[in-house]
C-alpha cells in the first residue's frame, strides 16, 4: 500500500494552480473536466503519480470558497533551505504565516505558508 494523493477543494482553480506551480514548484500532472458533475480535478506534484504522492485540487464550479475545518492540519513539503523557500514564496506574492526557524522544542527548521484558499503548507528543511 501507498498514499496516492490528498484532495483539497479550491475556490479559484487558476489561482491555486499558479500557487502550487509557481510558488511551490510543482507541476501539473493531469487535468480532467467533469461537465455533468460541474467540477474539475487537477493533480499537481513533484514527481509522477506512479511513484510519488500528489495533491488533487478539486474545483466545484458553483462554489467560490470553503470554510476551513478544524480537522485539517497541513501538507508538509521537504525543502533544501526553508529560509530561501519562504523568501521565494513572499517574492511571488504568497503568504508566509510562520517564518523559517527552529521548531519549538526541537532543532528542525520549519516554516508555514498558506495557499490562496487558506490551506497550510509546512516547509521542513532537509537535515543532511
Amino acid at each position: 500500500m501507498r498514499i496516492l494523493h490528498t484532495m483539497i477543494r479550491v475556490g479559484d482553480l487558476d489561482r491555486s494552480i499558479e500557487f502550487y506551480t509557481q510558488c511551490l514548484g510543482m507541476s501539473v500532472l493531469r487535468r480532467k473536466e467533469y461537465p455533468e458533475g460541474r467540477f474539475t480535478n487537477v493533480f499537481v506534484g513533484y514527481g509522477d503519480e506512479a511513484s510519488s504522492a500528489v495533491l488533487e485540487l478539486t474545483h466545484n464550479w458553483d462554489t467560490r470558497s470553503y470554510e476551513m475545518g478544524t480537522g485539517y492540519g497541513h501538507v508538509a513539503v521537504e525543502v533544501d533551505d526553508a529560509y530561501r523557500a519562504c523568501d521565494e514564496v513572499a517574492r511571488l506574492g504568497g503568504k508566509v504565516t510562520r517564518p523559517a526557524g527552529p521548531m519549538k522544542h526541537g532543532t528542525t527548521v520549519i516554516a508555514f505558508v498558506e495557499d490562496p484558499d487558506g490551506y497550510k503548507i509546512e516547509f521542513v528543511q532537509r537535515n543532511d
